[in-house]
């Protein structure tokens, strides 16, 4: 069975179980009597969230089941006796397993290239929402005064670059620290995974955490980080060099209180970017012959896969957006639409095949705009129904292989700061939206 199909059949299977049902509704009493909106409907309808009026996104699930319409007020309510913790599951049971079920996946020598990473997002200004999540004081960017707060939350997550795969996501409280975050995905990691983060995680307590738990990392450095990258920076000393850290004083007391180790051996690797400008990389693959410093480069740049991950989220499928203004609702829309990316990943796999082996001038790619809306508009007939799963897939195979976008990795356009005023016709009267 191919991984698309493996989802589906997954999914739908999770749906109808008892036992997930039971493991992921609000109490004993949710979901036990027979309603316009049972629990795969109710699960499904979040998962199609869209930019439309949620009156309408319900009014077209209720054409779909050929019921009596209802209000966006009963789908309202109904949501809230449903548990985020479903969308985890599926995740994990329906995507995750499906893509390394068997070895057909891309490593970077011989490792899973894992990139771990945080983000902001700005959540709806409720009471509910405010006190599950905190919030971020801001001013107008003149000058340092607060003008006021609004609600965040700090998104994290675990994603495998090679094969468009997000893992494990948590979405933490506006003042959680990345750090902390990061060494929770560390549970559930292997040794067959390379870590990869930003500028944002190298201390000696991130080293610190990885060590022990015998877990590889490469991770770039600012001057700020560590002396020996600092030195790098600065042009001196060879290109790849193994050092041994020990902790800073005001470091000390809190690695033997955490009985992390007191020195760690890693090793400082620095390239050059094509800007002509230097970036140096801690990494634990200590073996220069295996792995050469040269492939550095290549390795890093693969990080940028969790970067287009969370513009895929807050652009594409509009996460921002929410479709309710609880606590709940919040982390519903999150964990729904980390599954959706995963399910877009592996239903487009036979489309990627086809548009590969073409002779093009350019590589072309799934249009993910056509994707996601394919996906949105099949999504009652694929996850809620008995139709036969294989020819779904290939009408929205079809549908993936229409007006695909070409691959240019080589161009390097410009970076324009925009304003505000830019940004906000843009967003109200140019953006094309796909969800």
């Amino acid at each position: 069975m191919n991984p698309a199909t493996y989802t589906i059949e997954t999914t739908r299977r999770l749906l109808t179980d008892e036992g997930f049902k039971s493991r992921h509704r609000a109490s004993d009493q949710a979901f036990t009597r027979m309603r316009c909106l049972p629990f795969a409907v109710v699960l499904v309808l979040i998962l199609r969230k869209s930019v439309k009026s949620l009156q309408n996104v319900v009014n077209e699930a209720m054409a779909w089941l050929r019921v009596e319409p209802v209000t966006a007020s009963a789908f309202s309510q109904a949501r809230y006796k449903l548990q985020h913790t479903a969308f985890i599951e599926l995740n994990q049971q329906a995507v995750v397993e499906s893509r390394y079920r068997d070895a057909n996946f891309r490593t970077f020598w011989g490792f899973r290239i894992r990139a771990i990473d945080g983000s902001k997002v700005l959540l709806p200004d409720t009471e509910d929402v405010r006190e599950a999540f905190g919030t971020i004081a801001y001013s107008n960017g003149k000058d340092a005064q607060v003008q006021g707060e609004r609600p965040y939350a700090l998104a994290s997550v675990r994603y495998d670059v090679l094969n468009r795969i997000a893992l494990e996501a948590t979405l933490g409280r506006a003042d959680a620290d990345e750090v902390d975050l990061a060494i929770g995905h560390l549970a559930h990691t292997g040794p067959t995974d390379l870590l990869v983060m930003d500028r944002n995680y190298p201390s000696y307590r991130m080293l610190a955490e990885l060590t022990p738990r015998q877990r590889h990392f490469v991770i770039r450095c600012s001057a700020a980080s560590f002396g020996a990258a600092r030195r790098l920076l600065h042009g001196e000393g060879p290109d790849s060099q193994v050092v041994t850290l020990t902790p800073c004083a005001a470091q000390a007391p809190l690695m033997r209180q955490l009985g992390l180790p007191q020195a760690l051996t890693v090793r400082f690797v620095r390239v050059r970017l094509s800007t002509g400008e230097w970036e140096v990389r801690v990494t634990s693959l200590r073996d220069e012959a295996a792995y050469p410093t040269a492939g550095f480069l290549e390795l890093y740049h693969g990080r940028w896969g969790v970067e287009t991950f969370y513009g895929v989220l807050k652009t594409r499928l509009d996460l921002e957006n929410f479709s309710g203004t609880g606590a709940e609702a919040v982390r519903q829309d999150f964990h729904a639409t980390v599954y959706l990316t995963g399910l877009e990943t592996l239903l487009t796999e036979a489309a990627q095949a086809q548009l590969d082996a073409k002779e093009t001038r350019h590589p072309q790619t799934v249009n993910r705009a056509v994707s996601f809306n394919a996906i949105k508009h099949h999504a009652l007939d694929l996850l809620s129904s008995n139709l036969d799963t294989q020819p779904l897939i290939e009408r929205l195979t079809a549908l993936f292989l229409t007006h695909p976008t070409c691959a240019r990795p080589q161009r390097r356009p410009p970076r324009r700061k925009t304003s505000a005023r830019a940004l906000l016709n843009f967003h109200r009267r140019q953006k094309k939206h796909c969800y």
